[in-house]
């Protein structure tokens, strides 16, 4: 199955779907299946096992997060807001 430079990850839907639909794809599924930093040994060796489940390949650390990333924007906020509570007490 020959994918080209312009369609990627993609190539495996052809014509079918629009550009649109599958450039979403394309977003989520690059950045789903790139090496994540484990929040145990901060290294880049975070991959997915399944749909919320990630595990470090050097550590051995297995742990939640979403979906498609391991860390959603919304985990990020709030840690971002408790650590702003924590300073200021």
């Amino acid at each position: 199955m020959a994918r080209t430079k312009k369609v990627g990850i993609t190539g495996r839907f052809g014509a079918r779907y629009g550009r649109k639909a599958k450039r979403s794809v394309k977003i989520i599924e690059e950045n789903m299946k790139k090496n994540h930093v484990c929040p145990k040994c901060d290294r880049p060796y975070v991959k997915r096992q399944a749909a919320g489940i990630w595990k470090c390949r050097k550590c051995g650390a297995v742990f939640t997060g979403g979906a498609y990333v391991p860390q959603t924007p919304m985990v990020k906020s709030a840690a971002r807001s408790i650590r702003d509570i924590k300073v200021e007490e």
